[in-house]
Formats: C-alpha cells, sequence, structure tokens
C-alpha cells in the first residue's frame, strides 16, 4: 500500500514490484500481440490470394467448357450464377485477341474489369473496386484444356488459345474472418498477463510481504519493550535468514544494554566514593589550613608574649634602675604592638574590603598612578631600600580600578617590601610597571632580581602563615592580604619568573565600572 511520511508518498513493496511486472508484462505482450496480428494479415492474404487463384481457374475452365456447347445468352446466366458474396463479384470473358467479350456483375465493381488482356497470359494482380479491394485473376482457356487434358497449365503443345476469363475475388477484410482471430489472440494475451499478475501478487504477498509485515511488527514490540524479537519463520530462505540475523542482533544489543546499565551503576557508585572522599579531603584539608593557621598564629604569637612574661617577671623581681623599667616598658609595648600587627593583619586576611570600599575618605576607585606614587614616598627613605636600585615604568593609559586608595596603597607597599626582603646588597634592583592589559584593566608588576621563588612553596605562597624568610623576619599574612584584597576588586595576582632569574609578581585588576564584564 502507499504510505505517507515526510508529505512524501511512498508505494509498498508489493504494489512497486506488480508495476515493475505490469511494465514488464506490456513490453512483452503488447509487441508479440502486434507481431501476431501482422502474421495473421499476412496469413489471411496469403490465403486470400490462394482462394482467388483457384476460384478464376475453377470458373474460367468451367465458362471455357460451357462456351463451347451454349449460346451467348446462356453463356451470360452461367457468369450471373458464378457470383456469389463469397466467390466472385465480376467475371468477364474474352476472345482469342484478349477483347472482353463478355462480362457479369454489378456495372460498379465489372468497371475494374481491364478492357483487355494479354493472350494466353495467366495473370493475378490487387485493383481496386467501388466496394473496395480485389484480386484480377485472369486465366487462358487453354490454360483449362491443358489441365483436363493433363498438362502442366499452359496446356498441349501446339493448342491455340482460346480466350481468356478474368474473375474479380474482393479481398475485403469484412469478407475474411481476421479480426475474430485477431481479438481471439488479443482476449487471451490480456488473460495471461492479468492471470500472471494475479499469480505475481498472490506470490509477493505470502512469500515477501506477510513475512516483512510479521518481522516489522516483531520489530514494533522490541521497540515496545519486549525482551526479545520473535522472528517470523514463514517465507522465503533470506527472509527467514534476516528474521534470524535481526533477533541475535537484539540478543545482542539487550545483553550491551544490561553490560551498560552495570557499567553506568559502577560508574555511579564510584562518583558517589569520589565525592565522598573528595568531601573529605575538603574536610582535611581544611583542618590542615585551619591547623597550620593555628600553629602560625601560635608561633607569631607566642614569641612576643614569651617576651613580654620574661620581662615583666624582671619587672616583679625588682632591684631595676628607672632606665632599665622604662626598657622593659618599651621593649613590652613593642611586642604588643607586633601581636596587634598581627592580629589586624589576620583581620585584613579573613575580612577583605568589598570593591570600591575602603576607609573613610577613600574614594570609590583608586589610581593605579597616585598610589604608586605615595608607594614610592613612603619606602624611599627606610632602611630596607637603602642599596636598592627603585625603577617604575608607568604608562600614560592606565585606567582606575575598583580598589580604595589606601587598600592599593596596601597591596603595592606589601609587594614591594617583599621584593626589597628578597634582593641582594649591595646590587639589588627592584622594577614597577604598570600598563593597560588586553582586557581594558590595570596590569600591575613588581620584579626584583632576588633568588626567585622556590617550586616547593610556589603553589601556597598566598596562604597565610606561608613565607621564605627567615624566623621573626614576617608573619606570611602579607601576600595573603594581597590576594584577598586583590580577588575581592575582581582581579588577580601571580608569580612568573622574572627576566633576571628573580621573581615576578603579577597583579591584574580589572577598569573601574567594568567589573563582572
Amino acid at each position: 500500500m502507499a504510505r505517507r511520511g515526510n508529505d512524501t508518498v511512498r508505494l509498498g513493496i508489493r504494489l512497486q514490484l506488480l508495476l515493475a511486472l505490469g511494465v514488464l508484462l506490456v513490453l512483452a505482450f503488447v509487441p508479440l500481440f502486434f507481431a501476431v496480428a501482422s502474421l495473421t494479415q499476412a496469413t489471411m492474404g496469403g490465403v486470400r490470394a490462394s482462394s482467388a487463384r483457384a476460384i478464376g481457374r475453377a470458373i474460367a475452365g468451367h465458362v471455357a467448357a460451357a462456351r463451347a456447347s451454349r449460346s451467348a445468352p446462356e453463356l451470360s446466366q452461367l457468369l450471373e450464377a458464378q457470383l456469389g458474396p463469397d466467390g466472385a463479384s465480376a467475371i468477364g470473358v474474352y476472345d482469342a485477341a484478349g477483347a472482353l467479350a463478355d462480362r457479369a456483375g454489378e456495372p460498379e465493381i465489372a468497371a475494374a474489369l481491364p478492357a483487355s488482356v494479354e493472350a494466353g497470359a495467366e495473370v493475378l494482380r490487387a485493383v481496386r473496386t467501388a466496394h473496395g479491394g480485389a484480386l484480377l485473376v485472369v486465366v487462358p482457356e487453354r490454360a483449362r484444356e491443358g489441365a483436363a487434358g493433363g498438362g502442366s497449365g499452359r496446356g498441349a503443345a501446339g493448342a491455340a488459345p482460346a480466350g481468356s476469363v478474368a474473375v474479380l475475388v474482393p479481398t475485403d477484410p469484412s469478407t475474411v474472418p481476421a479480426a475474430p482471430l485477431v481479438r481471439i489472440v488479443a482476449l487471451y494475451t490480456g488473460v495471461v498477463a492479468l492471470g500472471l499478475l494475479v499469480f505475481a501478487y498472490i506470490a509477493m504477498t505470502r512469500l515477501v510481504v506477510r513475512p516483512i509485515d510479521a518481522l516489522s511488527r516483531a520489530a514494533g514490540r522490541v521497540a515496545g519493550g519486549a525482551r526479545d524479537l520473535e522472528a517470523p519463520q514463514a517465507g522465503a530462505r533470506e527472509l527467514a535468514e534476516l528474521g534470524a540475523s535481526l533477533a541475535h542482533m537484539t540478543s545482542r544489543l539487550r545483553a550491551d544494554e544490561e553490560s551498560l546499565r552495570a557499567k553506568i551503576a559502577e560508574v555511579e557508585r564510584y562518583a558517589a566514593d569520589l565525592k565522598s572522599a573528595q568531601e573529605r579531603l575538603v574536610r582535611s584539608e581544611r583542618l590542615a589550613s585551619v591547623g597550620r593557621l593555628a600553629a602560625g598564629l601560635a608561633h607569631e604569637i607566642g614569641n612576643p608574649i614569651a617576651a613580654i612574661l620574661g620581662l615583666q617577671e624582671l619587672l616583679l623581681a625588682g632591684g631595676l634602675a628607672p632606665a632599665e623599667e622604662r626598657d622593659f616598658v618599651e621593649r613590652m609595648k613593642r611586642e604588643t604592638e607586633r601581636i596587634h600587627k598581627i592580629l589586624r593583619d589576620l583581620l585584613d586576611f579573613a575580612r577583605p574590603a568589598a570593591p570600591g570600599a575602603g576607609e573613610a575618605g577613600d574614594a570609590p576607585s583608586g589610581s593605579v598612578a597616585d598610589a604608586l606614587e605615595d608607594v614610592l614616598s613612603l619606602v624611599a627613605p627606610q632602611k630596607e631600600f637603602r642599596g636598592v636600585e627603585l625603577a617604575r615604568d608607568l604608562a600614560p593609559d592606565v585606567p582606575p580600578v575598583p580598589l580604595s586608595h589606601g587598600r592599593l596603597v596596601q597591596v603595592l607597599l606589601n609587594l614591594l617590601l617583599n621584593a626589597a626582603d628578597a634582593v641582594p646588597r649591595p646590587g639589588g634592583r627592584v622594577r614597577v610597571r604598570a600598563s593597560r592589559g588586553a582586557d581594558g584593566g590595570a596590569r600591575i608588576e613588581v620584579e626584583d632580581n632576588g633568588p626567585g621563588i622556590a617550586e616547593a612553596v610556589r603553589e601556597t605562597l598566598f596562604e597565610p602563615f606561608i613565607t621564605t624568610k627567615e624566623v621573626g623576619g614576617g608573619t606570611g599574612l602579607g601576600l595573603a592580604v594581597c590576594r584577598g584584597l586583590v580577588e575581592a576588586a575582581g582581579g588577580s595576582i601571580g608569580i612568573e619568573r622574572g627576566d633576571g632569574g628573580g621573581a615576578r609578581f603579577v597583579v591584574r585588576l580589572p577598569a573601574a565600572g567594568g567589573r563582572g564584564r
């Protein structure tokens, strides 16, 4: 049948094969029919010619025999008696010279008889009459005499021709039963073609279409959730093998599906285990971070507290001069300020300022150029920068950044102090560069010619209480505070290897008003 899918009419295999077979039958039987019809027409034409010759010779012999014994009126009656619908339609009698002596038949038909014939010559040719086609047969009378005497149709040797007889035999198709034969052939051809089509339809239905439909329904059941494909056993061997192959393929697919489900379940279990392990690792890392923070805090605060306790015991013991007591009190104050600074840096690390927020009076955004000027003026007189070459390279198009002036100064000051602590003396060099980044923000680089950062601490350098300085030389909170401030402003801070082998800290900050783009 024709099925509609995707707006396209598709014919079924049965109808397509029937159409192909019908075309093949048309190509085979139509030329055969015309060949049979042509052969029938030619055969009937030959039969008509033979019949006309035989009728002409019989009438000629009869007339020749009657001419010698009958008068002219009797001969005319004889000629009229020889006419008939299935025989001669006109008869002409010619004398020895070949001239027409008498004729019989309808005047319209008899007019087709020649006025004269060649004496002694037998003629057979097609002519046209008023009623259609006809065969003209001219038989010499002596041929009949010769035939009567046992000759070869030319008469006995030396016999004088007595005249000729011409007979018109109609050849109109209506007088010859050729059309019924042609119709019978056409009917036979049509019946055979129809029988072949019906037989082909039944055979294809039983051997091809029904097994394919059964296979299609079985596949539909599998698509609907059936576990096995029940392949039909009827039909041709190829269809049975196809059904068996599909059944085997379905079994393999079901087995692969079960295997895949088992693997998916296993992967899900692994994912759950991995997630649990990750959570445990995160908790462990948090505990480790808290432990490092506590250890660092205990170490950084423990030393000043131990010093304060020792000085307090000396004071309580008494016996000190007033100058010594004042010196001890001043030392205790410095150690207390040291503890206060450590706690303040720790609070800055834990609660970095929001973007644009700052101290009282700070603008919501900061200028890198202004902050750099302030930082350079602050570090220039400090003893850490004695013997250190400090260079700066400030591009004119550096945009404002979403970090307050005080926070920006704090970041730059921490980076410069760290760089100054790392360079050798004499010969130390620190270079500060500020430019517009590829993303339109600010890029700040602080580079030194020191020994660089060891690979062992590069990954944890920005964590609290991680320092490369000697014990008591730093708290390890400066870089952690810098990272908190920069990331709170939407930027990033990292470390690279410098051109001279030292360390290069790179700070990237977005332009003010463009954060989050």
